[in-house]
């Protein structure tokens, strides 16, 4: 007999989406579902400067992947293909992993997440369904043009991280991989490209909140 999953209400939706609003911003992300890749690495020394700029680049993370419970939860509210909004959930799940991976490493640097989370997830969610309200593909289009951009920006952390920061570096590594993926996914799904000027505002967006949760 064939599995049906359940379609949720318009009322499950605004539950769902109020319960993980108080997960990403108003409670410890804790342990994830999944082993952090940083497991069993060593924690080795920083000298004062590196620990605080590795510890800025993870609390950019961490408001990155709050955006991205927003940015994945408003697109799957207003989702009119059941398989489009059962794929932004299931990517939202692993974004959480993400979540709690770099709360556990600012943990382990002295260092707490963005006060602004709030307005991270909140800005992200109300973009999210915006764009999903035109329609799954430009919502398919708004994801894979995200993760393309936060591919982008995971690889300068890279490149900035201490080398000898191993725990920060393999948590990096592993969202990157896992963010290309999701652009994969979505582009294969049917997204549309997004207007030059879109990328560009959703670039200078970036670099706002960037610059913003390095150092709040």
């Amino acid at each position: 007999m064939p599995m049906h999953v359940r379609r949720l209400s318009p009322l499950d939706r605004l539950l769902v989406g109020v319960n993980n609003a108080l997960r990403t911003v108003a409670a410890p992300a804790g342990q994830s579902p999944r082993p952090n890749p940083a497991l069993g690495l060593p924690q080795d020394e920083l000298d004062e400067r590196e620990k605080a700029h590795a510890a800025g680049l993870m609390r950019v993370n961490h408001a990155g992947e709050v955006a991205a419970q927003g940015l994945y939860q408003g697109h799957a509210a207003v989702a009119r293909n059941h398989e489009t909004e059962a794929d932004m959930r299931a990517a939202a799940k692993e974004e959480f992993d993400h979540l709690a991976w770099c709360e556990q490493r600012l943990e382990e640097l002295g260092e707490e997440p963005s006060r602004l989370s709030p307005i991270w997830f909140a800005g992200a969610f109300a973009i999210g369904a915006a764009s999903g309200a035109l329609g799954d593909k430009w919502s398919l289009g708004f994801i894979a043009e995200t993760e393309h951009q936060v591919v982008e920006h995971l690889t300068t952390h890279l490149d900035g991280l201490p080398e000898t920061d191993q725990r920060s570096r393999a948590i990096v590594t592993r969202m990157r991989d896992e963010e290309a993926e999701h652009g994969d996914n979505a582009r294969a799904a049917g997204a549309a490209d997004l207007p030059e000027g879109l990328r560009r505002l959703m670039r200078m967006t970036a670099r706002i909140m960037t610059s913003t949760a390095y150092r709040v």
